[in-house]
């Protein structure tokens, strides 16, 4: 099991090391949610997800299907609700271990800051990867 936690402790939670598919987005909504230039995000299912402690401090932007979990009291972004509420994009910078799989692309960096520079050799897709 990965450990989680937001900035300052108040949530934490736990999710098994077997993502499904991992990436760097560029996309407005991503960057306006984190204040960077991409969100690293890594996805599975929503059940697989479990909130060991701060359910009570956790902050929903969104709606049931499709929302951002943050802690209320430091507002880190923990994750997001995807897919019809089906799977989870755990924020790769809460994690307190080392995941197994890394991102292994950039998406939608067709609208990507045009003050940021994509360095590494990972492939980068104007949307999503082909299927």
């Amino acid at each position: 099991m990965l450990r989680g936690s937001c900035l300052c402790g108040s949530v934490r939670y736990a999710v098994p090391d077997a993502f499904l598919y991992a990436f760097n987005c560029h996309c407005g909504n991503c960057r306006r949610a984190t204040g960077a230039a991409c969100k690293p995000f890594a996805g599975m299912e929503r059940r697989k997800l479990d909130l060991l402690q701060g359910r009570d401090e956790t902050l929903i932007y969104g709606d049931g299907k499709a929302h951002d979990v943050r802690c209320r009291r430091c507002g880190s972004l923990l994750y997001s609700v995807v897919r019809d509420g089906e799977f989870v994009h755990i924020a790769l910078g809460t994690l307190l271990d080392a995941p197994g799989m890394l991102p292994s692309a950039h998406i939608f960096v067709g609208s990507k800051a045009p003050w940021h520079a994509i360095t590494d050799d990972l492939p980068q897709y104007p949307e999503l990867p082909p299927d």
